[in-house]
């Protein structure tokens, strides 16, 4: 074998870089692997890479020396820390030109500091976002890279052929934006997938509680809506749960213990909404649901002392019970895709990112855990649009959102009366009553805030900019505070 012969060299042999290889392989591209615990790579190459054209290093240096110019180093390696020292081990073996690729689930933030470091040393580097679980990595994952544009040409080719494809055949991977861009557009993505998530659980819970449906009968309903306008990956995989079946005959799902984890990337895009100051409550909502869920003791000891409704049955008829759910969980959608776009703007805004709205959503077409038939849609909005402020503006969107409100609130309504939990469903509708208030009360708010610190308030009959304070007991000065914040 002669030397150099890599189109690109992979570190770190978990599942998904395992299956990226693979991936890669079988798409013409010889592959050379490392992993830091070393047996991990003959052990690769034993069992599931065995006849490819995949080749094993057991050192950063042999790697290096496997790959062409310039080398391309992709690491999937667990977030933080340890992405920093990987490039640090790397970076001797490597030349100006060269480039870093870092496909894990890193802070955007991180891979902002990044690529200005290495660009100080010569060296290219690619933060991207990759989704889709094991399956997608193995067959077509949708893949969201930023960093330092120069790069780019140099990945593109790799990244655009293991990538997923939609109907026509565009791959679900195209530049996102310079610096952290890439990692920022992925932690938005999971921070939608928490709320598609939640959105699914109440639906199941409110089904489940309110009308008495099985896990046979929940499969029967979920198989049918994944026809329909809800037609996605994660509809599909939970009717796919709800018949399965343990080893004793029962539902498997029944059984499962309702405490939820997290990695923490739904926390980040709520951190970062608290940062811009853009109201996505919906995953906010949803990332502190699986918060409550993890208190499972508690919830246990507080079911035995506080009380809910009087157990009943609501005189629905079942169908309408049930369509008014699934319409609850179309709007909501909607919601929360609105808001996600919301933040994407405003961070765009905020770091002088050109990000491709219609692009992100054709990104998130295929491959990854959020695609659904809903993001066509999207995509449709931005190419009408592409300076569309936001996606309820959109005719597709405002016509179904007005269509379907009453069944939305009608859904909420049987929930209050169920005693059955339903903050994503709730903070949907209080986010689309909102945004569709013309007035608000923050008037008293800022009342109050003038009223006890001086902060002033804008007056209704005065231009916007001009800022008043009221000496509203008598006792105080004239003298305001000296900032204002909202």
């Amino acid at each position: 074998m002669s030397a150099a012969s890599c189109d690109i060299g992979l570190i770190g042999l978990a599942v998904m870089g395992q299956n990226l290889v693979l991936n890669m392989n079988d798409h013409g591209y010889k592959v050379a692997v490392f992993n830091r615990t070393v047996s991990k790579v003959d052990d690769f190459l034993a069992n599931e890479a065995k006849g490819t054209r995949v080749v094993g290093a057991h050192s950063v240096e042999e790697l290096a020396a496997l790959l062409k110019r310039p080398r391309r180093v992709m690491l999937m390696v667990k977030a933080g820390s340890t992405v920093d020292e990987m490039i640090d081990h790397v970076l001797p073996c490597l030349e100006p030109g060269d480039i870093i690729i870092d496909g894990g689930n890193s802070l955007f933030t991180d891979s902002n500091r990044r690529t200005k470091d290495l660009a100080a040393k010569g060296i290219l580097f690619i933060g991207t976002g990759v989704s889709g679980g094991e399956e997608g990595a193995r067959f077509g994952p949708s893949i969201m890279p930023g960093g330092n544009p120069a790069a780019w040409p140099h990945v593109k080719p790799i990244f655009q052929s293991i990538a997923a494809k939609v109907e026509d055949g565009t791959p679900c991977c195209d530049w996102v934006g310079e610096d952290g861009a890439g990692h920022y557009v992925k932690m938005v993505h999971n921070g939608i997938e928490y709320g598609d998530m939640q959105l699914i659980c109440e639906a199941y819970d409110l089904l489940q509680r309110g009308l008495g449906l099985t896990a046979d009968e929940l499969h029967e309903v979920f198989a049918d809506w994944n026809k329909g306008e809800l037609d996605s990956y994660l509809i599909e995989i939970s009717s796919r749960i709800f018949a399965a079946k343990d080893e004793d005959g029962k539902p498997l799902v029944d059984k499962i213990l309702d405490t939820a984890g997290q990695k923490g990337t739904g926390k980040w895009t709520v951190i970062s909404a608290l940062d811009l100051g853009q109201p996505v409550t919906l995953i906010g909502e949803s990332v502190f649901a699986r918060c409550l869920s993890a208190l499972k003791d508690e919830r246990v000891e507080a079911a035995k002392i506080l009380n809910g409704p009087a157990a009943k049955t609501l005189g629905v008829d079942r169908a309408a019970f049930i369509e008014n759910v699934r319409r609850a969980l179309y709007c909501s959608k909607m919601i929360s895709y609105a808001q996600g776009y919301m933040l994407l703007r405003a961070a765009a805004k905020e770091n002088g990112w050109n990000l491709n709205m219609g692009g992100i959503a054709l990104m998130w077409r295929g491959g990854c855990i959020i695609r659904s038939r809903f993001l066509g849609r999207i995509k449709e909005a931005f190419d009408k649009n592409p300076a569309l402020e936001n996606l309820l503006l959109d005719s597709f969107f405002s016509d179904a959102l007005n269509q379907y409100q009453a069944s939305w609130r009608e859904a909420l309504v049987h929930a209050v009366e169920l005693g059955v939990p339903t903050p994503v469903f709730s903070s949907a509708l209080a986010f689309f009553d909102g945004y569709r208030t013309g007035r608000l009360p923050a008037n008293l708010l800022q009342a109050q805030r003038d009223y006890f610190g001086a902060h002033t308030y804008e007056r209704t009959d005065k231009p916007r900019g001009e800022f008043f304070h009221t000496n509203w007991t008598g006792r105080g000065g004239r003298v305001s505070s000296s900032t204002y914040n909202v």
